[in-house]
C-alpha cells in the first residue's frame, strides 16, 4: 500500500516538474523544437531519392543536396550557389533545416510553402536548368521510380505535382530538436554556461527577440535590412519584387537562427563571414546597438547552443536509369 501511495507520489511529482518546464518555456520568446508530426512514410522515402538525385538537373550532377547540403547544415557554405555552368547565383541560399517553420520560402517568400518551392529550382536557367517536363521524362524512363510513384500516388503517370510534394514531404522531416538551448528550456537549468546565458539576457534585451523569436528563432516575419543604418552590401529588390509594392523594398524574409553556426556565411548576399560580424552587423543596422567585444562574444556563445540534433539516415541508393531514360548533356 505504501509502495503505491509512493508511486503515485512520484508519478504526481514528475507531471508537475514536466509541466512546470512546459510553463517556463511557453514564457520565453523562443520555443523548442518539435518533432515532426502527420508525416508520410513512403512519401518521405521517395522524397529523399528525389532531394538527392542528380537527374533533375540538366547537367546530371546537380540536386537539392548540392546547394543545400544536409552534412553542412543544410546550406553550400559560400556566399551565392553555384548553378548551371558554373553561374553565380544572385543570393545566398538560405538553409533547408526547419524550413517547414518558415511563412514562406525563399528570402522574398514568393513560394507559400515547401512544395511551391521545391519546383523552382529545377526548371531554373540559373540553377538546375531542366524543364519540369524533362525531369518528369527522366523519372517516366527509370522502371524503379515508377514502380515507387505508383505505390506511393496510386497513378501509374508521374507528374511534377508528385515530384514536388515528395520532396516537400521529405524536407518537413529535417527539423533539428534538441539543441542545448531547447534543454535549458525544458528545464535543464545546466545544459548552458554562465556566459551563453548572459548572451541570451542580451539577446532579448536588445531587441533581437522583436525578429527572431518562435520555434525557429526566425522565419515568420519579413524586415528591412538596414532600419537604423543602410546596408552596404548587395541589395535587391527583396519582397517588393513578389508585391510590387515600393514599401517592400529591401525587405527580406527573417532568417531562423537555428544552426547559425553551421550556416555561415550570413545575409542574403552571404557578405558576413563571421557570426561576431553578423552579430556586429545587425546590432548597427537594425538596433542602433555598438556591442561590446565582449557582449558580442556572448551573445555569439547563446547562438551556438542552437544547434540541434542533425538528419541521421542512411543515403538513399538511387533507381538505375534504363537504355531508355535520356542522358544528361553538361556541356551543352
Amino acid at each position: 500500500m505504501k509502495r503505491t501511495v509512493l508511486s503515485a507520489a512520484i508519478l504526481l511529482l514528475s507531471g508537475m516538474a514536466l509541466q512546470g518546464a512546459a510553463q517556463a518555456a511557453s514564457d520565453e520568446p523562443i520555443q523548442p523544437i518539435k518533432p515532426p508530426a502527420s508525416i508520410n512514410v513512403g512519401m518521405v522515402e521517395l522524397g529523399k531519392k528525389l532531394y538527392f538525385d542528380p537527374r533533375l538537373s540538366k547537367s546530371g550532377i546537380m540536386s537539392c543536396n548540392t546547394c543545400h547540403n544536409l552534412s553542412m547544415g543544410g546550406t553550400d557554405n559560400i556566399p551565392t550557389s553555384v548553378g548551371d555552368h558554373w553561374q553565380q547565383g544572385p543570393i545566398n541560399a538560405p538553409t533547408v533545416l526547419n524550413s517547414s517553420l518558415n511563412l514562406a520560402q525563399f528570402w522574398d517568400g514568393r513560394a507559400a510553402d515547401l512544395k511551391a518551392q521545391a519546383g523552382g529550382p529545377i526548371a531554373n536557367p540559373g540553377e538546375m536548368a531542366f524543364t519540369h517536363t524533362l525531369a518528369v521524362n527522366v523519372l517516366q524512363s527509370i522502371p524503379g521510380y515508377v514502380r515507387e510513384f505508383k505505390m506511393v500516388f496510386g497513378k501509374d503517370k508521374i507528374d511534377i505535382d508528385q515530384v514536388t510534394l515528395a520532396i516537400a514531404e521529405f524536407e518537413k522531416t529535417l527539423v533539428t530538436p534538441n539543441s542545448r538551448f531547447d534543454q535549458w528550456l525544458l528545464g535543464k537549468k545546466d545544459a548552458l554556461s554562465k556566459d551563453e546565458l548572459e548572451g541570451y539576457a542580451l539577446f532579448k534585451d536588445s531587441g533581437c527577440v522583436a525578429c527572431h523569436n518562435g520555434e525557429a528563432v526566425g522565419g515568420n516575419s519579413f524586415q528591412k535590412m538596414g532600419i537604423v543604418e543602410p546596408y552596404k552590401g548587395k541589395m535587391s529588390d527583396g519582397r517588393a519584387a513578389v508585391t510590387g509594392k515600393d514599401e517592400d523594398r529591401f525587405n527580406f524574409k527573417v532568417p531562423t537562427l537555428r544552426n547559425v553556426e553551421m550556416t555561415y556565411p550570413y545575409f542574403h548576399d552571404g557578405a558576413a563571414n563571421t557570426l561576431t560580424e553578423a552579430v556586429d552587423v545587425m546590432g548597427r543596422l537594425q538596433l542602433g546597438k555598438k556591442f561590446t567585444k565582449d557582449e558580442n562574444a556572448k551573445v555569439v556563445a547563446f547562438l551556438k547552443t542552437l544547434t540541434g540534433d542533425q538528419p541521421n539516415f542512411t543515403m538513399p541508393i538511387l533507381p538505375p536509369s534504363s537504355d531508355a531514360t535520356p542522358r544528361p548533356t553538361p556541356f551543352k
